[in-house]
């Protein structure tokens, strides 16, 4: 057990350092990171972890990933929803290069007039050696 692990048993066998099964209802208030044995020593990982306060704006968001992936644990549609963002993200970057190539090579050769034969030459000449 990771309670006893933790010498934190005396606390976690006590009603009133008990923590209720998780509901995305609103609770009553009452803060669990105050209380002993919340959070274990025992962390299966070395990686940074966060904790999110469901906001109603959150709530919201979690309930709309609960419609596209039924079943899942909402810690679960959180992890989804991060990836998902991350992917529109990455998707969106993309489209703003291409947007940007296409007008780069749409533009190029087009305003020959502006240019002189001796123009880059011309520039360069100013610059330090």
């Amino acid at each position: 057990m990771v309670a006893a692990q933790c010498n934190t048993q005396a606390f976690t066998d006590s009603p009133a350092y008990s923590i209720p099964a998780y509901s995305h209802q609103p609770r009553s208030g009452r803060v669990y990171h105050l209380t002993a044995g919340w959070y274990t020593g025992v962390v299966p990982t070395t990686r940074p972890r966060y904790q999110v306060t469901e906001t109603p704006t959150i709530a919201r968001a979690l309930d709309r990933a609960a419609k596209r992936w039924p079943g899942e644990p909402r810690s679960r549609l959180l992890v989804r929803l991060v990836e998902a963002g991350g992917d529109m993200l990455e998707s969106d970057e993309n489209t703003d290069k291409q947007a940007h190539r296409a007008a780069v090579l749409a533009s190029a050769g087009r305003y020959p007039e502006a240019f002189g034969p001796n123009y880059l030459a011309e520039l360069r000449a100013d610059w330090p050696a």
